[in-house]
């Protein structure tokens, strides 16, 4: 993997909307952390085994934004990343809100467009 660095993120804009879909607008990043937040420590191979079969070379790359930008953390920060779990910091648990909201509204919103959609509780 190579070392991430502020200018490796393409910030679009300096609106905190746009800055924060730069880094977690992406199709992925919501997933691994709604994962990290429904099953706690998730090993590589768990998150690879999400339902949405995420490839391997996203999910290493994801893993490592998410880490770099501390909204992830290895549990055994000295051992391999393939042979590590993940889990949430308080910057990645703080996302819990937003994606209970959003996936409340998807339930009122999308429901009727997608039948095979789980509802919420």
């Amino acid at each position: 993997m190579h070392e991430l660095h502020d200018e490796n993120i393409d910030w679009r804009s300096v609106c905190p909307i746009s800055s924060g879909l730069d880094v977690l607008g992406d199709k992925w990043s919501l997933l691994i952390i709604r994962d990290l937040i429904m099953h706690g420590d998730r090993t590589y191979s768990q998150l690879l085994a999400s339902p949405e079969k995420i490839s391997t070379n996203i999910l290493a790359s994801r893993l490592e934004l998410l880490a770099y930008l501390k909204l992830v953390e290895r549990v055994r920060p000295e051992g391999a990343p393939r042979n590590n779990a993940y889990r949430l910091t308080e910057a990645g648990a703080a996302l819990r809100p937003m994606l209970e909201a959003l996936g409340k509204w998807a339930d009122t919103y999308l429901s009727e467009f997608n039948s095979t959609m789980v509802k919420m509780d």
